[in-house]
């Protein structure tokens, strides 16, 4: 394992080589000493991981192969980071949340708890690049988004909410509704679902 900075790993954790933790965000290049990434109790962290300083993970965490999360994230327990997905940093995810593979999430993203994002999902930050306008996407408590969905800067996924799968979302999705198609429409869940959720 390689390691920059001050970091700390809970009891448990397994680690498959190579791994790099805290690696240093730009103010810290070339220092020594800082704070590096903190992780919880029993992580599994997969070959290719690197994780950045300032970096706090809760327990039972597990990254996919060559994951990256870039400086000042906050992870809570019991959150999976699939195989080739980025966060790009200043990101708060949840307990419970499932992000597949190759998902993007961009910088000043907040994810709540229970949250499912699926393969190739790309959400956005810059309404009109290169602004340097930043805002994430927010994605409350329980909302699932499919595969290769688009979420654009500053949308709210509301509280078990659904986007489906190739959606691009370009407005927020209220609480306990879905979202589809490009532009995405909303529309109410189907029963199906609706009755799955109750049980």
């Amino acid at each position: 394992m390689r390691e920059y900075g001050i970091n700390i790993i809970g009891e448990g954790a397994q680690v498959f080589e190579p791994v790099t933790l805290g690696f240093p965000s730009r103010e810290n290049l070339g220092k020594t000493g800082y704070t590096g990434s903190t992780i919880g109790h029993h992580a599994v962290l997969r070959s290719g991981t690197i994780i950045y300083c300032d970096v706090i993970i809760g327990d039972h965490f597990q990254s996919g192969h060559n994951t990256l999360i870039r400086e000042k994230t906050r992870v809570g327990d019991r959150t999976a980071i699939g195989t080739a997905t980025v966060i790009d940093g200043n990101t708060r995810i949840g307990n419970d949340v499932s992000l597949q593979s190759m998902v993007y999430i961009p910088t000043n993203t907040i994810i709540g708890d229970r949250v499912f994002i699926g393969p190739n999902a790309v959400l956005t930050n810059d309404r009109y690049p290169p602004s340097g306008c930043l805002k994430g996407p927010i994605i409350k408590t329980g909302a699932a988004v499919g595969a290769n969905a688009t979420i654009l800067p500053g949308v709210c996924i509301g509280e078990g909410a659904l986007v489906a799968a190739g959606s691009i979302v370009t407005r927020d999705v209220p609480d306990h509704t879905m979202a589809v198609g490009n532009p995405a429409r909303i529309k109410e869940l189907p029963d199906e679902i609706r009755k799955s959720r109750k049980k």
